[in-house]
C-alpha cells in the first residue's frame, strides 16, 4: 500500500513536471512609457493590452519611467521590449550623445514605428506676466524630470533663442503633473511640457486658473533643424487658449532590441497598426499615428520584424 501510494505520488509528481514542456513558452512584453500624467502612459496601457488580447502567449506589463532617456537605456539594457522615445532622444541615443544622458552609442535600438508627434508646450499662469520666452527670464520655470526628452527639448530651445536656466529664476525639473501643482500653488511661474496635444497635466491646469500658452517662433525650428519642425497648437485645445499658438513638434517613435525575436517584433507592429482605434480611444494623440509614414525619417533601423510587416501591408 505505501509502495503504491509513492509510486502514484511519483507519477503524479513527474506528469506535473513534464506538463510544462508540451505548452509553448510564454513570452514577456514590458512596455515601457513615461509619468502617469503625460500621453505616453494611457496609450502604453492600451498598447498592452492590444497585445495581450491579440498576441498568443504573451504577458504585457506596463511600466511608468522618467520617459525617453530612460527608456531608450533600459531597453539597451534589455529591461523592456518596446518604449515611447522623442526622435531627437533617439537620435542621441544611437549618436551616444554625453550631454544627453547615453555616454554610450545605444547600438542595440531598432525601430517600431513613427507615432504621432510632441507639441512643446510652454504654459504659464497669466497672473505671471509671461507671454514671450525673453519673459521667462528670472521667472520660475519647470523643464520636466531631469534628462527627459523633455528636459533635452528645453535645453535646445532655450539655447536657440539665446537663454539658459541661468537667466531663469527658479528651475525645478519635476514630471508633469509635479510642475502643475507647483504653478497652482503660486511655486512657480511656468512649464515645459513636450507631450501630444491635449495632455491631461495641461487640461489640469487650464480648469484650475487663467493659462497664458507661450509661443515658440518658427525660427527656433530652423535654427534647430530636424527632428525638430514648426508646429500650431491649434485654438481651443486648452480652456481659455482663444488663438493659435506657434510652437515646435518633434515626432515620437516606438523602439524595441535588435534582441527582440523577428516574430514578436512582428507582431507587436502588426498588432499596433491594425488596432489604432484601441489607442485613439485611450488618447487622441493617437489620430495622428499614420501607418503609411510609420516607416519614414527614422534615426535608427527598423527591426527587421517590424519592416517584414511594413513590406507584407505594402507600406515599404
Amino acid at each position: 500500500m505505501q509502495i503504491t501510494t509513492r509510486l502514484a505520488g511519483f507519477t503524479l509528481a513527474a506528469g506535473i513536471a513534464l506538463a510544462p514542456l508540451g505548452a509553448q513558452a510564454q513570452e514577456f512584453i514590458n512596455v515601457l512609457t513615461g509619468g502617469t500624467s503625460g500621453v505616453y502612459y494611457p496609450l502604453g496601457v492600451a498598447i498592452a493590452k492590444v497585445y495581450g488580447d491579440n498576441i498568443p502567449n504573451v504577458r504585457t506589463q506596463v511600466q511608468a519611467t522618467k520617459a525617453s532617456v530612460e527608456n531608450l537605456n533600459l531597453i539597451s539594457q534589455g529591461r523592456g521590449e518596446i518604449g515611447f522615445a522623442l526622435g531627437d532622444s533617439v537620435k542621441a541615443a544611437a549618436e551616444g550623445d554625453k550631454d544627453a544622458g547615453f555616454p554610450q552609442k545605444l547600438e542595440k535600438l531598432r525601430a517600431i514605428a513613427a507615432i504621432y508627434p510632441n507639441y512643446v508646450q510652454i504654459v504659464a499662469a497669466k497672473a505671471s506676466g509671461v507671454t514671450s520666452l525673453e519673459d521667462l527670464k528670472g521667472k520660475g520655470l519647470s523643464v520636466g524630470a531631469p534628462a527627459s526628452g523633455t528636459e533635452l527639448n528645453a535645453r535646445a530651445i532655450l539655447g536657440a533663442a539665446g537663454m539658459s536656466y541661468d537667466d531663469l529664476g527658479k528651475t525645478e525639473y519635476l514630471p508633469f503633473a509635479e510642475s502643475v501643482e507647483l504653478i497652482k500653488n503660486r511655486q512657480l511661474d511656468a512649464t515645459l511640457q513636450s507631450a501630444g496635444l491635449g495632455v491631461a497635466s495641461i487640461r489640469d491646469l487650464a480648469s484650475s486658473l487663467p493659462i497664458q500658452m507661450v509661443a515658440v517662433p518658427a525660427a527656433i525650428a530652423e535654427q534647430l533643424g530636424p527632428p525638430f519642425q514648426a508646429a500650431t497648437i491649434p485654438a481651443g485645445t486648452y480652456d481659455g487658449q482663444e488663438t493659435d499658438v506657434p510652437t515646435l513638434a518633434i515626432t515620437n517613435i516606438l523602439v524595441t532590441s535588435s534582441d527582440v525575436s523577428d516574430e514578436l517584433a512582428y507582431q507587436m507592429t502588426k498588432q499596433l497598426m491594425e488596432h489604432l482605434d484601441t489607442l485613439v480611444a485611450a488618447h487622441q494623440a493617437a489620430k495622428a499615428i499614420d501607418p503609411k509614414t510609420a516607416a519614414k525619417n527614422l534615426p535608427i533601423p527598423l527591426h527587421p520584424g517590424a519592416e517584414r510587416y511594413y513590406k507584407e501591408a505594402g507600406l515599404l
